[in-house]
Parts: structure tokens; sequence; C-alpha cells
């Protein structure tokens, strides 16, 4: 069965105190959802129209456990924190296999 990914691309980070209290709700929200994160900020080196901010990549068993975990409560609670702090591109994507 396919993985499936949370792929996060921040454009802008506005308030960074909304960024921290979302961080602190989310970590256990999506490891309690089965999420495994990958890369979590970092080093950025971006080509083409890409944006050398931050960036998290999670892994989920599958696809369905990832639209799943973005819809659990305890995520929706992380992201009402979160509010207006940032401005980012949000995907959950299927793996190859």
């Amino acid at each position: 069965m396919p993985k499936g990914y949370w792929v996060s691309v921040y454009r802008t980070i506005s308030d960074p105190e909304k960024l921290a209290a979302y961080n602190k709700l989310a970590s256990p929200a999506v490891r309690a959802a089965g999420g495994r994160p990958l890369i979590l900020g970092g080093r950025v080196v971006a080509h083409d129209a890409g944006i050398a901010e931050r960036t998290v990549l999670v892994e989920f068993d599958s696809f369905e456990q990832a639209v799943a975990a973005r819809e659990s409560a305890a995520y929706q609670e992380a992201l009402a924190v979160l509010a207006d702090g940032v401005e980012r591109d949000f995907r959950i994507v299927e793996g190859i296999d």
C-alpha cells in the first residue's frame, strides 16, 4: 500500500510565536495519528520557482491515514492556533508504493 505524505512549504512566517504555539500542538497530534516527521525545517536550496523557506515532510503508512490526521480534532486545534501566523503551501500526496 502506498504511503501518504504531508508536504508543507512555508512562503512566509509573519508570526513566529504563533508558529511555535502551533508546533507544540501539531507535533503530538501528528505523532498520535501515526505521522513520522522526516524533514522539519533545516537548510533549503530552492530552484526554479522554489522558495527557500521552512519545509516540512511527514510520512504516514497510507494516504488515507495522512488525510485523517489532517482532519483530526487535535490537528485542527493546532491549525486554529497557527491561524494567520504563516502563509504556506500544504499538500497531502500519495507515494509510489
